[in-house]
């Protein structure tokens, strides 16, 4: 499918909107129905992934489903988005995220917006969302080198399942989630003194994600130009 940017734009607003509903709106329901927060945290990460699965496969022939900054970022930096693309692809999934905290919270009758007074500010968080990134662009990038990128739906959304346990810092690895879930104080909030640190540690894991695609994979090749004869007509190719 080959949409306008407009609409691709529009995709990454809903689709981001979409995927913070379910991760505040799933942690609220959590809360409301058991005070274990093992339970909690299990009903929450389920509901991400499936979530998020079901996202990707949607949005994803539309706008390739980012719905996070720096996957934005990564596909600009290998040459497969335009910087037109990723200034407007950025703001949108920021607003969406904002958008999608704000629905959650209404849908619980929760104030539309409380800021969090849930502080994840420590090194081991930050150090946790660097690695959950890192993984996540390695993983996004990856599948695309080796003709994987199909298996998406069901290769991110596991790969964020797992990361929710793996990772201390339940692996938010998204700047504009991180943003988003700002404006909940409930679960899945993260109060706003905690949010640039986690964006920083975030770009970090960006950059060694990209560098370890280079690393594993090597350096894409450069698309061969098309020969064309003197009447522009393109060759034939040899049999």
């Amino acid at each position: 499918m080959t949409a306008s940017l407009a609409r691709r734009t529009a995709a990454e607003l809903v689709g981001t909107g979409l995927l913070v509903a379910v991760v505040v709106g799933s942690g609220i329901q959590a809360a409301e129905l058991s005070h274990d927060v093992g339970v909690q945290l299990l009903a929450n990460s389920l509901a991400t992934v499936f979530g998020l699965g079901v996202l990707i496969l949607l949005f994803g022939p539309v706008s390739g489903a980012h719905f996070n900054p720096v996957v934005t970022l990564a596909t600009w930096v290998s040459a497969r988005l335009t910087l037109r693309e990723v200034a407007a692809y950025v703001p949108a999934q920021i607003v969406g995220a904002i958008g999608g905290s704000v629905l959650a919270n209404a849908m619980f009758a929760e104030p539309p917006v409380a800021f969090s007074t849930r502080d994840r500010y420590a090194g081991h968080l930050w150090l946790a969302e660097s690695v959950a990134t890192a993984g996540l662009i390695l993983l996004v990038l990856g599948l695309d080198r080796i003709g994987r990128a199909a298996l998406a739906p069901a290769a991110v959304a596991s790969y964020i399942g797992a990361a929710y346990w793996f990772t201390s810092s339940t692996s938010f690895a998204n700047p504009a989630v991180t943003i988003g879930r700002a404006f909940t104080d409930t679960f899945a909030g993260i109060a706003p003194a905690s949010v640039p640190p986690f964006i920083a540690a975030q770009l970090l894991g960006a950059g060694l994600g990209l560098a370890a695609v280079v690393v594993i994979y090597g350096r894409p090749a450069p698309a061969a130009p098309e020969l064309v004869v003197p009447h522009g007509e393109p060759e034939p190719a040899a049999t």
